[in-house]
């Protein structure tokens, strides 16, 4: 018999955090990963639109990072647990840059804002930049309470920029013209 998904412990609105015990369901560092975990199912959504290759990989590698991401968040103090957490590493973020480098080479330079939208597989992309966008401002006021690894807010930052220039590049891909904004 395997474990049931529901353990009632949470019916009084509260939930475990690791090292701390038990917190309300709106304290910040599950908020933070609760749309952490949000951003990597909209993740999820842009792959089924089946966007590009290699945006494929890339995004099933984003959303193993935003796993680390999560459990990073929600081990406030990894240091008094047995089991080592996995932590974002510089390396991750230089591996968005790179990919944000290699995409840029192969669309047309940005010489207006453009809206979200296009193709499916970009205005999924688009969401979840936005998504991301939220994540961050939730991590820096987390961070504002309690400081969180440097490279927890560069690599959200990062990623951010890496989905807007996925969505373009899917919409180059299909052969979709980016949306310019029209002021």
């Amino acid at each position: 018999m395997s474990a049931k998904v529901y353990t009632r412990t949470g019916d009084k609105g509260t939930s475990q955090l690791l090292t701390v015990g038990r917190v309300p369901k709106n304290h910040p560092r599950l908020i933070a990963y609760g749309d952490i975990d949000e951003l990597n199912a909209s993740i999820g959504v842009a792959l089924a639109a089946t966007p590009a290759e290699p945006l494929s990989e890339w995004l099933g590698r984003t959303q193993d990072d935003l796993f680390v991401l999560g459990s990073q968040i929600a081990v406030p103090h990894p240091e008094k647990i047995k089991t080592p957490i996995p932590q974002l590493q510089p390396h991750h973020t230089e591996q968005l840059e790179k990919w944000i480098d290699e995409l840029d080479e192969q669309i047309e330079p940005l010489r207006s804002f453009i809206l979200p939208g296009g193709c499916a597989a970009a205005a999924a992309l688009h969401l979840s930049r936005t998504i991301c966008r939220r994540c961050e401002r939730l991590l820096q006021e987390l961070h504002q309470e309690e400081a969180l690894a440097v490279e927890v807010l560069t690599y959200i930052n990062r990623l951010s920029d890496f989905l807007f220039t996925a969505a373009r590049f899917a919409n180059a891909r299909a052969g979709v013209t980016d949306i310019p904004w029209k002021a």
